[in-house]
């Protein structure tokens, strides 16, 4: 955050009290809590998958850094990487979609495939997904500004 440096020390502290306030308050609109993702996965499932896929429970998750997400059908309990968290919301969707699949197909044959053929953005989501891991994987030049 950049601050003009005529202003005393009183007025930055209150421009960096508002400047806070409003990125949570953005943060707080942009991040489903777990009862809305569950709500989010319901919808969906009634929407691509003919409600079949009835998940126990749905949350957010921090230990997952190399999935996005994960389903254990046994217990219908789906988890979703809070890495996904501020991305488009057609790519959380995906990622529901995906986990809520496996809740009727448990590996990645056709079957899965066909399932998931449903949800409309299911290339533009696999797209960005696979365009975040080729950017982490980028080496990271300190000062350097993409274009």
């Amino acid at each position: 955050m950049l601050i003009p440096a005529r202003m005393s020390e009183a007025e930055e502290q209150r421009w960096v009290t508002v400047m806070l306030d409003k990125l949570a308050a953005q943060e707080s609109r942009r991040t489903l809590g777990d009862t809305e993702l569950a709500e989010r996965a319901r919808r969906l499932s009634d929407q691509y998958l003919g409600g079949r896929a009835r998940p126990v429970s749905v949350r957010w998750v921090t230990n997952q850094n190399t999935r996005w997400g994960s389903c254990t059908p046994s217990e219908g309990s789906i988890r979703l990487s809070h890495r996904l968290q501020g991305m488009p919301e057609y790519v959380v969707d995906y990622v529901l979609c995906h986990e809520l699949a496996h809740l009727l197909v448990p590996g990645h044959g056709p079957r899965f495939w066909r399932l998931l053929e449903a949800y409309p953005r299911t290339e533009r989501a696999r797209g960005y997904l696979e365009g975040v891991v080729a950017a982490e994987r980028l080496p990271h030049v300190p000062g350097a500004h993409g274009a």
